[in-house]
């Protein structure tokens, strides 16, 4: 009998109102999912179709409700960004699933940040590499608890948006969403077999921006709980 050589933490998310929590498997997002936002990055949203990218299930930063959590300004950057989302939680998954049936795949609902070390992804881009870096590092996935459908519904509509010291960055609704996280979830399914435990964060609106540390970011949508985050200095 095979014997783990050794153990590993497994992320996780808690489930509001239970003791159980959530095992993450695998975080997809999806890019320039609302129109402002893909023109001020600089595409034509009608002519793209849906693209995605990966977080590594470890960039998981869990910040529950009334708390402000520390999130440490991360290395190699002179240029932080925020991008608030919502995080549609599945419960299980499959192979090419049909749109009609995409939403019974969802458990729940969360709010999350996408943050994005964006001067490190325009340089992959600008030089045609993989922007994992820009991406997909240590904390760069800040969630709050996962809300059950069972308790909320689906959030088709709904104002997302996110301020930084008090001030409104970011403002929009969730009916603006080119891709619906229904459609998503069916072209994921295409390209990958989903699974329970997979995370969608499904897109963010228009000025983005960035942050330095000691500025604090509070990221709403409606009928969720607010996620409320200080940026503080890497420790050494």
């Amino acid at each position: 009998m095979s014997q783990l050589l050794f153990e590993i933490d497994h992320p996780s998310i808690p489930i509001s109102g239970s003791n159980a929590v959530f095992p993450v498997r695998r975080i997809y997002c999806i890019g320039r999912n609302y129109a402002a936002h893909a023109r001020e990055m600089g595409s034509d949203p009608e002519r793209e179709p849906p693209f995605f990218f990966q977080k590594p299930s470890d960039a998981v930063q869990v910040v529950m409700p009334g708390e402000t959590g520390e999130h440490p300004y991360p290395s190699l950057t002179n240029s932080y960004h925020y991008e608030v989302e919502l995080v549609a939680a599945l419960g299980k998954g499959g192979r090419n699933i049909p749109v009609e049936k995409a939403l019974d795949c969802v458990y729940g609902y969360a709010v999350g940040l996408d943050m994005t070390r964006r001067d490190l992804q325009s340089q992959m881009k600008d030089q045609r590499k993989p922007w994992d870096i820009g991406k997909g590092f240590d904390h760069s996935a800040p969630i709050g608890p996962i809300l059950p459908v069972a308790d909320t519904g689906h959030f088709k509509s709904g104002e997302i948006s996110l301020s930084v010291n008090g001030v409104v960055k970011q403002k929009a609704d969730l009916s603006q969403m080119m891709w619906s996280v229904a459609e998503q979830i069916a072209r994921l399914s295409q390209l990958f077999e989903l699974k329970a435990g997979d995370l969608i964060m499904s897109g963010t609106p228009e000025n983005v921006g960035p942050v330095v540390v000691g500025d604090t970011l509070v990221a709403k949508i409606a009928g969720l709980p607010d996620l409320s985050l200080k940026i503080v200095k890497t420790e050494v």
